[in-house]
């Protein structure tokens, strides 16, 4: 028996559930987790999974704001044993558990890659912002054209002619040069053939294969340098190497409503669920932050109170006198 689990945030109707089968299944915010989330209330190591026969056992593993199989809060380090069809969370993300005899995810990292990336592009799209990775030429005779990467699968051309999604002045740029696309979230770049050559991250690009652009590596195109910017990725990075939010004590995380032979959505008008806010600081919310309270606040709510006091010493006074 594998153990399914469907999360339960972000926009549903695409969503990825990961089905593993393995003595201990790492659950958290780090790049190297089993399942990731990314979410600031959840812990680069969060809880595992165990076997015992044919029975999963869940294990909170110190987390910052527990693991939860229902409403109620696992002690740290107690294992307890998981029905199909519970729900459990891990800081503010509900999932939901399925054991059942199915293939396992062929390609597990990946697939644990591709729906970290998605809650984030879920996260951002619901702030109102971009997700849309493009190429910036840094340097060489197209400096500071771009080329946005809108559509996944589509294949962007870049050469020296038409049908090239992004023309190049560049002389030693073939009629085309080079394509980029996006799959899954992840940014590939090939080679078209091209009479000089094309450089990724410094290695000269095949024709013959599909290459994943590395996190901050460059393309070369002649004299021409691009960079490239991926919202949706640098998020996730942003995400995992910041420090864990700690949650209000009196922050409620309902679990989502659950829709008829589906993974579960906000209802049957919107699947939308965003995980938390995008922190562009790096930081996440204190729970005082997140309840609304600032520093700021509490300082003029401590004036407030002192000037009260002092006004009813003062009357009392004037009281006492007469």
């Amino acid at each position: 028996m594998a153990l399914t689990l469907v999360v339960l945030s972000g926009n549903t109707s695409d969503q990825i559930p990961l089905t593993l089968d393995g003595p201990r299944l790492v659950v958290g915010r780090a790049e190297n987790s089993d399942v990731r989330l990314p979410d600031y209330s959840v812990s680069l190591r969060h809880a595992t999974f165990r076997q015992r026969g044919s029975d999963y056992l869940i294990v909170d593993e110190g987390s910052t704001n527990g693991t939860f199989a229902g409403p109620v809060k696992l002690s740290p380090q107690a294992p307890r044993v998981v029905r199909s069809g519970d729900h459990l969370r891990f800081g503010r993300i509900w999932a939901e558990v399925r054991i059942e005899s199915v293939p396992v995810t062929s390609q597990p990292a990946p697939a644990a890659k591709e729906l970290a990336l998605r809650l984030v592009a879920d996260a951002l799209e619901a702030a109102n912002e971009s997700t849309a990775a493009r190429l910036v030429a840094e340097r060489g005779a197209d400096l500071g054209a771009e080329l946005a990467l809108e559509f996944g699968e589509h294949r962007y051309a870049l050469g020296r002619a038409a049908p090239s999604e992004l023309l190049l002045k560049e002389q030693n740029a073939s009629r085309r040069h080079a394509e980029v696309f996006v799959r899954h979230g992840q940014v590939f770049a090939r080679d078209l053939g091209s009479k000089n050559g094309t450089l990724l991250a410094g290695l000269p690009l095949s024709s013959k294969a599909e290459t994943p652009w590395p996190n901050g590596a460059k393309l070369q195109i002649g004299s021409d340098v691009f960079g490239l910017i991926d919202p949706v990725a640098d998020a996730l990075s942003e995400i995992e190497q910041a420090a864990d939010e700690v949650l209000a004590a009196d922050e409620e995380v309902p679990l989502p409503t659950q829709r008829a032979k589906s993974v579960i959505g906000m209802d049957q008008a919107t699947s939308r669920t965003p995980t938390a806010t995008i922190h562009r600081s790096g930081r996440p919310k204190t729970a005082a932050q997140s309840s609304g309270l600032n520093r700021p606040d509490l300082f003029v709510g401590l004036l407030a109170i002192v000037v009260l006091a002092a006004s009813l010493c003062g009357l009392f006074w004037l009281l006492g006198g007469h």
